[in-house]
């Protein structure tokens, strides 16, 4: 009878929220301290999470071992093609611009800085702008030198990295396989008093994460596609080059047409010397940034999501800072699913004496 005020003193000192508090972090800064060799798992992670479903379509059919391999063949060719088709035609596109530099220069120097002299009073010494420019592509030079030295400077790093391009397909296959059997292990692990709210909450974040990332691969293509497909009829011959990066980039709010823009509009200006030339190239990314506003994001994302641009600006700029590159491909799904739980936190802290119950407006005045 004695040791029960103990076990009652010794619960109340440690509340289940302080736990979880003090679990949570941990993991937090035990992910820290592997950050390091997280990514090759976390890019696994992220493609059997994509394949699942998939996965789970064709399990009615054929064994899972079958269905997961079938969908790794798939995601295998997938990036075969990606690398066989897309990257020399990329690669050639970059090489023709890249001769154009001089012709480049020697129109800007007899049609445009006479104009701006012209507008401004101001005078260009293009002399100077050039040096300044062969500096700079200097710096570059030697700092791009440097970061693939310290990549291949070693044996080690090489091995590292080589390790990683192995790792990524054999973890994808083998969490693929056994995702629904870890699902249910971890549901098994939760406290029974807390398994209905957590299970709840975890479907709502897979519906938003499932519907975020799908959606947001989709928007992507879709208007890499819109700007290929535009470019290449406003006659830009890097039109696959400008249009797919500024549908890669476009899951950052604006991104794309600040990237693609610029870069589309002066690869057209090196190509035909001609001013009028940037409007087809404005009318194309105008035209996909309405197609993305108003048919694509609603079409294949919809508002289940309801991040907003601000927070998805904010989330990978915070997920970059504080974990690099690896925090930067975890913030969005992060930021969705914390979406999620700050929906719940709200609905919990409205029912609840805190929030209070609404006032009632006074007798005689307008509802």
């Amino acid at each position: 009878m004695s040791e029960q005020p103990s076990a009652h003193r010794t619960e109340a000192a440690w509340p289940r929220w302080l736990v979880a508090v003090l679990a949570l972090v941990l993991i937090m800064g035990l992910l820290a301290a592997l950050r390091p060799i997280l990514t090759p798992f976390l890019v696994a992670a992220l493609l059997a999470y994509l394949g699942d479903p998939l996965a789970d379509r064709l399990e009615r059919r054929m064994p899972r071992t079958a269905a997961v391999a079938l969908v790794f063949l798939g995601l295998i060719l997938m990036l075969g093609l990606l690398v066989l088709i897309i990257v020399p035609q990329v690669a050639q596109q970059v090489m023709q611009m890249s001769h154009k530099w001089p012709l480049a220069v020697e129109w800007v120097q007899h049609n445009l800085l006479p104009r701006f002299t012209a507008w401004t009073g101001m005078t260009v010494d293009l002399e100077t702008l050039k040096a300044a420019l062969a500096q700079h592509w200097a710096q570059a030079g030697a700092m791009t030198a440097n970061v693939v030295g310290w990549l291949f400077g070693s044996g080690m790093s090489a091995v590292a990295w080589l390790a990683n391009l192995v790792v990524i397909p054999v973890v994808t296959f083998y969490l693929l396989r056994d995702w629904d059997a870890l699902v249910a292990w971890v549901r098994d692990f939760l406290p029974r008093s807390v398994e209905p709210t957590v299970s709840r909450l975890a479907r709502e974040a897979d519906e938003v994460l499932g519907a975020f990332l799908r959606g947001q691969l989709s928007v992507m293509l879709a208007l890499g596609t819109v700007y290929t497909l535009g470019l290449w009829l406003a006659g830009l011959e890097q039109a696959l080059l400008f249009g797919m990066l500024a549908g890669l980039v476009s899951f950052v709010p604006y991104l794309g047409v600040i990237v693609g823009g610029l870069g589309a509009g002066l690869a057209m200006l090196i190509q035909t010397q001609e001013l009028m030339s940037l409007l087809p190239v404005l009318a194309v990314f105008a035209v996909g940034q309405l197609l993305e506003g108003f048919v694509f994001t609603p079409w294949l994302v919809g508002d289940r999501v309801g991040l907003h641009p601000v927070a998805v600006i904010f989330a990978i700029m915070a997920g970059g800072q504080l974990f690099g590159f690896t925090g930067v491909l975890l913030a969005l799904p992060v930021a969705a699913v914390l979406a999620v739980l700050i929906r719940h936190v709200h609905e919990r802290y409205k029912a609840s004496s805190l929030y209070g119950p609404q006032e009632s407006p006074p007798e005689g005045e307008a509802r």
